[in-house]
């Protein structure tokens, strides 16, 4: 499967941003489906994720401020970033897997086999 992000940008403190994921190929390929962010010097956190029967899972960094969903008829996966701080500064990642393994840890970047090409988020203060 192929993953193609979109969104991402500049914004102050405070401020929202949404970002898209847009799967091609076969939508069994991204059955399971996340969001993950890699900040300069440190490791690739999971956000949040989306599995097969539209369950979320969040990250304790994304709950409370970032909503994850996934339109299943368009196989693309959205986050809505609310509240942003500089601390969420980073590349963000879209991932997707086919694998039912995902449900052991839906957060962790070894879970999935496919990834998005990368948007950087900037939050200013």
């Amino acid at each position: 499967v192929q993953l193609v992000q979109s969104g991402g940008g500049s914004v102050q403190a405070g401020g929202s941003l949404r970002l898209s994921c847009a799967a091609s190929g076969s939508t069994t390929s991204s059955r399971y489906m996340g969001w993950f962010r890699q900040a300069p010097g440190k490791e690739r956190e999971g956000l949040a994720a989306v599995g097969n029967y539209g369950d979320t899972h969040y990250g304790n960094t994304a709950r409370g401020r970032f909503t994850v969903s996934k339109d299943s008829a368009q196989n693309t996966l959205s986050l809505q970033m609310n509240n942003l701080q500089p601390e969420d500064t980073g590349t963000y990642y879209c991932a997707a897997t086919s694998s039912s393994a995902w449900y052991r840890s839906p957060l962790a970047p070894a879970s999935y086999t496919s990834w998005g090409q990368g948007t950087q988020v900037i939050v200013s203060s």
